[in-house]
């Protein structure tokens, strides 16, 4: 036996092994949940042993950076999304840098976004949809948000709008689509950008196309709590293929090559150009027509988002499943709570489930959540709540670095009064209905001191 198929046997042999090792000290499945005992997280990762043998198998292959499992997911994630163009990229949060900073490229003539110019979006999220534009000295356009939605208050778009106007950019919050077809038609009438933050939707769907495919650029994270998982990743998608090759660019430094990774040449005239003031014939590996990141993910990690993909449409199913359970277990509490609601042209893949306490109750958010997180009950605010009261936004000047259109009464009201609740697919039957049961037990144990008790 030569050297390659000794090499290739042992490989094997390892593989096999991994997937022992998995079943031994990984596998949760027969694990019983103790009510009051056993943590319920919000979130988490849920894997089997096609992660594990795809991680081990891409060290053992030693190529770390960019490789095959990278371009595999990439394929295999635009085809999942019915979308041209995906790239992989380190994070959700790089995901989002990226889709904006591509509207700045000087490629993009007029409609480029400028210094100054201004991106309608809401104050109630995570920061990191909103940063980008602040970073570049762009000027973030904040309207209020519907309480039982979350998400933005479409009829507030038009007074938002100004001659300074060059994008829209949103997120779907918890995994709820936002009305789309208002959005995306007022963009349209307005000539203006959509960006679709879809990190917390992945698998959503409106008017049976999924999410973070409607606009110019979507984008997507795969932090551990996401729809899946790579430990750290993103990634943005676009039909557009200029976008498209400007995303790319500022992916990788900025370059203006596009050869893959270990490949020299692909446009065939490496050396026999002109690029700006450069000489003639400046090796085109080494032009730069971005100022560009390196923003790319390692094959390690595409190795195991090629196992995740797989689970995707079960991922999605399981959050539907554990969303109407625990819909239809805390609606009968409707005096105290708000609870979601979604579009009718909506099948939403929630990441969370949002829980909104009505005016008046005779307690408050702080009372109802450490209840809960006492009885081993994980929870989170909605994010930033309303990102305007920040310490970071106290360097900034209202109505020159950002500009707040009309009130966020609303947004004041999630910030002050929501929390929500993990419905991720590891969560068992047994878990919700305990959540139900707890939550349950505080309204009872208020008796006549809450209010419509």
């Amino acid at each position: 036996m030569d050297k390659v198929a000794k090499a290739e046997k042992l490989k094997q042999s390892i593989l096999e092994q991994v997937k022992e090792y998995y079943h031994l000290a990984h596998d949760t499945s027969g694990r019983e949940f103790i009510p009051g005992k056993s943590k319920v997280n919000y979130g988490g990762r849920v894997f089997d042993e096609h992660e594990m043998v795809n991680l081990v198998d891409s060290s053992l292959e030693f190529w770390l950076t960019y490789g095959r499992y990278s371009r595999e997911f990439e394929q295999r994630l635009s085809e999942y999304l019915g979308i041209e163009f995906a790239l992989l990229v380190n994070s959700g949060s790089s995901a989002n840098l990226l889709a904006f900073m591509a509207l700045t490229s000087p490629r993009l003539g007029e409609r480029r976004i400028c210094r100054g110019d201004e991106v309608i979006t809401v104050a109630a999220g995570f920061p990191t949809t909103v940063a980008p534009i602040i970073q570049y000295g762009a000027v973030p356009v904040f309207v209020d948000v519907e309480t039982d939605t979350a998400n933005v208050d479409v009829k507030y778009l038009k007074t938002a709008l100004s001659p300074m106007t060059k994008a829209v950019m949103l997120a779907h919050t918890l995994g709820n689509p936002f009305n789309i077809n208002v959005v995306k038609e007022f963009c349209g009438e307005n000539g203006l950008w959509l960006i679709e933050d879809n990190c917390d939707a992945l698998g959503s769907r409106y008017d049976d196309a999924f999410t973070g495919t409607f606009g110019d650029i979507g984008t997507s994270s795969f932090y551990p709590p996401h729809h899946m998982t790579m430990g750290e990743g993103g990634a943005v998608y676009t039909d557009d293929p200029l976008l498209n090759k400007i995303m790319l660019s500022m992916r990788d430094w900025g370059r203006d090559c596009w050869c893959k990774s270990g490949k020299d040449d692909t446009c065939n005239n490496r050396f026999a150009r002109q690029y700006g003031t450069l000489p003639f014939g400046y090796d085109h590996k080494y032009v730069y027509s971005h100022f560009g990141y390196n923003l790319k993910v390692s094959d390690m990690q595409a190795a195991v988002g090629c196992a995740q993909l797989e689970k995707i449409p079960d991922f999605v199913e399981k959050r539907k499943h554990n969303f109407r359970r625990l819909f239809d277990g805390l609606k009968a509490f409707d005096q105290y709570f708000i609870l979601p609601r979604a579009l009718p042209e909506s099948d939403a893949s929630w990441f969370g489930f949002l829980i909104t306490l009505r005016d008046g109750i005779g307690f408050n958010r702080n009372e109802i959540v450490e209840y809960l997180e006492k009885n081993k009950i994980q929870t989170r605010n909605l994010f930033a709540g309303n990102l305007t009261r920040h310490p970071c936004f106290d360097i900034l000047k209202a109505g020159k670095d950002f500009r707040i259109s009309g009130k966020l009464d609303n947004t004041d009201k999630i910030m002050k009064d929501s929390f929500w609740i993990g419905l991720y697919p590891g969560m068992s039957n047994e878990m919700l209905d305990y959540m139900i049961l707890k939550i349950s037990d505080f309204l009872n144990q208020g008796g006549n001191t809450w209010k419509g008790a």
